[in-house]
């Protein structure tokens, strides 16, 4: 028996489907109140609000009541890292970011704009995003390439009143963690006993490694393509070596392999077959790489207990739809000026705790379309968010 799930359940798009799907892109505003006659037209418009607008005025606090920017999410990107497609610059991406927008109201019933910008110079971002802070709640990064997708991310943070979180980061490591819980809770284990090996030291795999330690996670080792992550690479490699590997694991894949109890693939690498049967008994294997996984996840059922993949046609599959709209949501609910690392470690017990009494090897999160994972995430998000103090008021 495979993996696989029934491939009868569902068929891949042809090109004439897909872009008939996306003429005209695939997002439109609507309206919350009438607009039918004069009168409304006089509530909606002039001269009616005039009146809301001296509101505001007098107390810019009002304007979360009175318009929609507390609960708009901007998706902003600059076109470097979109998909596995690369550098395809600001209008190329725009489909994605549409895509991402309907996300966020199919899955927390958030509006949410995308804002795709023609340069990639920080300080510009920055500077754009800090004009333009009145007409949103909310800053989702989107396909921005590492390195400066860590400095875009701090900066924006340090310089915003409002939630800022690089989904392509932390949205892969939530669900990880998630992930994670849900098998150590299948096979009676503790996150802290784990030898956990990451492949790819990219915005993923060094957001994965921060959340895992964050969470418990002892024994952690962080690969590139040189080989086991040390203080010679500079940067944010550097500063997460100093709390990485402490056997002191040197060399590459197979020697960090040998033993360890879970793999995390977040590279195009290939991960050979006789490297697996080195790891430890009851091993697991995360091999998220779309649409290649390192290993397929057939091969990799030979030797672990775990399989998961990026993709939604095998069982376990990561993927960020589970954290990202609770996260955001449950971070508007509460008026959470800045998303802290506790809550988005209580976005992943939440995803986990939806399907703690279905857990089994086959399913170790939700399935995306869960209706009871964005709920959820979003409530433990907002109560962690007041435990950290970063509400407002």
């Amino acid at each position: 028996m495979t993996l696989a799930q029934d491939p009868t359940s569902r068929s891949a798009p042809d090109r004439h489907e897909v872009f008939g799907a996306h003429e005209g892109g695939k997002l439109a505003t609507g309206l919350t109140a009438p607009l039918a006659d004069e009168r409304d037209l006089s509530i909606a418009y002039t001269p009616g609000v005039a009146d809301v607008c001296r509101a505001i005025a007098d107390d810019a606090s009002l304007a979360a009541r009175y318009t929609w920017a507390h609960r708009l999410v901007a998706v902003v990107s600059d076109g470097t890292a979109v998909l596995g497609l690369g550098d395809i610059g600001p209008r190329a991406s725009l489909p994605v970011m549409e895509g991402k927008s309907a996300l966020f109201k199919s899955f927390a019933g958030l509006d949410s704009i995308p804002l795709v910008l023609d340069t990639t110079d920080v300080d510009e971002i920055v500077e754009t995003l800090v004009r333009l802070r009145p007409t949103f709640g909310a800053v989702n990064l989107e396909d921005v390439a590492a390195p400066r997708c860590f400095e875009l991310e701090r900066r924006l943070v340090e310089a915003l009143d409002c939630p800022v979180m690089h989904d392509d980061q932390h949205g892969t490591a939530v669900v990880l963690l998630a992930a994670l819980d849900g098998a150590c809770r299948v096979q009676g284990r503790s996150l802290s006993d784990l030898r956990i090996v990451i492949s790819g030291a990219g915005a993923a795999g060094i957001a994965c490694a921060r959340i895992l330690l964050t969470a418990g996670a002892s024994d952690v080792v962080l690969l590139d393509s040189r080989g086991v992550v040390d203080a010679g690479r500079g940067g944010e490699k550097a500063a997460l070596a100093a709390v990485t590997n402490p056997r002191s694991v040197t060399g590459g894949i197979a020697e960090a392999l040998a033993g360890a109890d879970v793999f995390v693939g977040l590279s195009s690498a290939t991960l050979p077959e006789e490297l697996l049967a080195t790891m430890a008994p009851e091993c697991m294997v995360f091999a998220l790489s779309n649409p290649d996984p390192e290993v397929h996840p057939d091969v990799a059922a030979r030797h672990a207990a775990i399989v998961a993949t990026g993709r939604s046609d095998f069982p376990n599959q990561i993927n960020n739809v589970l954290a990202f709209p609770g996260i955001f949501r449950g971070a508007l609910d509460a008026h959470a000026r800045r998303i802290t690392d506790d809550m988005k470690v209580a976005a992943a017990r939440a995803i986990a705790d939806v399907v703690a009494d279905e857990l089994s090897p086959q399913k170790i999160v939700p399935g995306p379309f869960d209706p009871r994972v964005a709920p959820a995430v979003a409530a433990a998000v907002a109560r962690a968010a007041g435990d950290a103090g970063v509400t407002a008021g």
